[in-house]
């Protein structure tokens, strides 16, 4: 009897573990289009790379969630940084998963190398993005980089109207 008791418990606890949800993975849709975000960004593909954010979607970069900006914003200031900089991203790792608030997010982790035109230096940035999805659309984005070496080096540069604009640039990705 106690066999059977034990087999039956072996059953049921194999099926309730079948049947859980995967909360963490590295392959899954939502990384995928992450990845296609990184490559626009890579490419500097500004006109495909809002098709992977909700319309209401809100990027923090940087920033607490009350100062998020539109992606329109966002990608305004990636121009801005292309006209001062010439870069590389290298990614470094993906992963999803879910929250126990049922919350969809995919973690992204890579090295910026940035060529700043005007005197050659490059800075060399880790950095990590996080982004909520919900029915496959990023609905929110928080990135999260140390820019302080460029900042610096911004303000030390004699002031004119484009070093003042090389210092609003650089402090978002």
């Amino acid at each position: 009897m106690k066999k059977f008791m034990l087999l039956g418990l072996a059953i049921v606890l194999s099926l309730s573990a079948c049947n859980q949800e995967k909360r963490y993975t590295q392959q899954s849709p939502e990384i995928d289009t992450y990845k296609k975000v990184m490559d626009d960004y890579k490419k500097m593909n500004w006109d495909d790379m809002p098709k992977h954010y909700a319309d209401t979607a809100k990027i923090a970069n940087n920033v607490v969630k009350e100062k998020a900006i539109t992606v329109a914003k966002a990608l305004e200031k990636n121009k801005d940084d292309a006209k001062l900089f010439t870069w590389v991203v290298e990614d470094v790792d993906y992963e999803m998963v879910v929250t126990d608030k049922d919350e969809t997010w995919v973690n992204y982790w890579g090295i910026w190398r940035g060529t700043l035109k005007s005197s050659g230096k490059v800075y060399v940035i880790p950095f990590h993005n996080t982004a909520q999805f919900i029915n496959g659309k990023i609905v929110k984005e928080d990135g999260y980089w140390d820019n302080s070496e460029i900042m610096t080096d911004m303000l030390k540069q004699p002031k004119t109207t484009a070093n003042a604009t090389t210092a609003e640039a650089t402090t978002e990705k």
